[in-house]
Formats: C-alpha cells, sequence, structure tokens
C-alpha cells in the first residue's frame, strides 16, 4: 500500500510534465513580502491556507469555483499567504488558477505540488510563486535523487523552499539541507490518515533551526495551541477551511487562536 500513493504521486506529476501542464508563457512577479519574516512577527497565529478543490483522502471538496473569490475571502480572513495546488490528477489543481490568484492578490504565494523535475521549478518562477514545496520522503525511499541540487536549483530561481517531513529521521535529514522552512505533515502519505500529535512526536527534544509550520488537520483554535505548545510557527490548513459555509469567519476563527 505505502509505497503505492507515493508512487502514484510521482507518476502522477510525470503525467502532468509529459502532458505540458507546467508549460507556461507566463513572467509573473512573486509578492514583495516575505514569509519568514510574516512568522516572526506576526502577534497572532500565522497561517498558510489552501486553495484546493479535491485530495487523495477526501476526494472531492468543494465545487470548482472561481479561486480568486476563495483567496480573497481567506485574505480578508488574516491569511498572511497561501498555498494553491497546481497538480491536475487528484488535486483539481493547475498552473492556470495560481496565476489568476498571483494576478489578484499581493500575499507570499506558495505552489503547492509534487515536485520532481526542474521543469516545476521553471513553471514556480514564471507563475509568480514565492516558495514550493518539496517532499524529504521521495528523496529518503529513492524516488528522487539529489534533494540538495533540487533545493540549490530553487533557491538560484529565487524560490524559497518548504520543505515536508513526517517523521524524526525525516526531520534530521530536512535540518542538513538549505530548506528555508521545515513543513511536519500530520498525515501519513503512506496511508492518508492524520495524527496532530506528529508534529510533537517529531519536535519533542529537537533543536529547530529552521522555522517550522504543521500541516494538516487542524480544524480548530484549540488544534493550532496546542501545536503552537509543541513548537509550530506556522500553520498550513486547507481542506477544514475549504469546507467551511463562510471562509472568511473560519479563518478569522483560527488567526484569533492566539
Amino acid at each position: 500500500m505505502a509505497e503505492n500513493i507515493l508512487r502514484k504521486l510521482v507518476n502522477n506529476s510525470q503525467m502532468a510534465i509529459d502532458d505540458g501542464v507546467y508549460d507556461v508563457d507566463s513572467d509573473l512577479q512573486k509578492s514583495n513580502k516575505d514569509f519568514i519574516h510574516i512568522i516572526k512577527t506576526n502577534p497572532h497565529a500565522t497561517l498558510l491556507t489552501e486553495v484546493k478543490f479535491a485530495s487523495p483522502s477526501l476526494g472531492k471538496i468543494r465545487t470548482l469555483t472561481d479561486p480568486v473569490s476563495i483567496a480573497n475571502q481567506m485574505i480578508s480572513g488574516g491569511s498572511k499567504a497561501l498555498s494553491i495546488l497546481t497538480q491536475p490528477h487528484l488535486f483539481n489543481g493547475s498552473p492556470e488558477y495560481f496565476m489568476k490568484v498571483r494576478q489578484a492578490v499581493d500575499v507570499p504565494l506558495l505552489m503547492k505540488d509534487i515536485m520532481i523535475d526542474k521543469i516545476q521549478i521553471d513553471a514556480a518562477k514564471k507563475i509568480g510563486a514565492d516558495f514550493i514545496l518539496v517532499i524529504q520522503s521521495l528523496y529518503d525511499k529513492g524516488f528522487l535523487n539529489e534533494i540538495d541540487e533540487f533545493i540549490d536549483y530553487g533557491h538560484k530561481q529565487g524560490l524559497q523552499i518548504l520543505l515536508e517531513v513526517h517523521t524524526k529521521e525525516e526531520f534530521q535529514n530536512a535540518l542538513k539541507t538549505n530548506a528555508d522552512l521545515i513543513g511536519i505533515n500530520n498525515r501519513n502519505l503512506d496511508t492518508l490518515e492524520v495524527d496532530l500529535q506528529t508534529t510533537e512526536n517529531i519536535l519533542v527534544g529537537e533543536r529547530k533551526s529552521r522555522l517550522v509550520l504543521s500541516e494538516s488537520g487542524i480544524e480548530t483554535p484549540e488544534d493550532i495551541q496546542y501545536l503552537k505548545k509543541c513548537g509550530a510557527d506556522a500553520f498550513l490548513i486547507g481542506s477544514s477551511i475549504m469546507k467551511s459555509d463562510n471562509i472568511e469567519e473560519q479563518v478569522r476563527r483560527l488567526v484569533n487562536a492566539y
């Protein structure tokens, strides 16, 4: 089971690359705001909220509607940065959605995808991404090689790197890289099960030399308070906001967790 989901995600990206999904003809500028500076100076919970219409674990989350309207509601609620899915398979994302949002908002944007090839990094630069997601386990499990080279290439394109981990060992490996931020995914990509204690288990006894985002399964202000106590500096939240009837209000409630 385990390797299958990761393999499927990698294959999906390869399929999207082969289909020309990332052959974008664009030259959009990234935001002039720095997400790391925002995290360090924001008195409230710093949210990276996610515009996503589907996921492997939940299937369809929300009917495909105007991503710009959703992005604006999130920002009105106090979200400081947005994650936009560009992966078409399983996530119903696309670089086009990303570009629409980029042209409409001035907050930092994460291109959220299963990044396996420099073509995707080139696309991220062209569509005005501020940072990209890289998944440590794809390297640790041998799906991809040369993580340092990949991150370095991203940096050369002016992008920051959010490096995602799920185990203590992956966390320690991530700290050896030049990634700008570490994301702890509370979802096990092998089983798709979510456990918020993942963040606590990984950070206990660790010295953090990088800012840490806790990702997945965050639904209430109490979840945020708990994760902050565990050492998380910011929070990536998608499904619980995308499923909400009042996106702006839901974001505001979470932002005001502290």
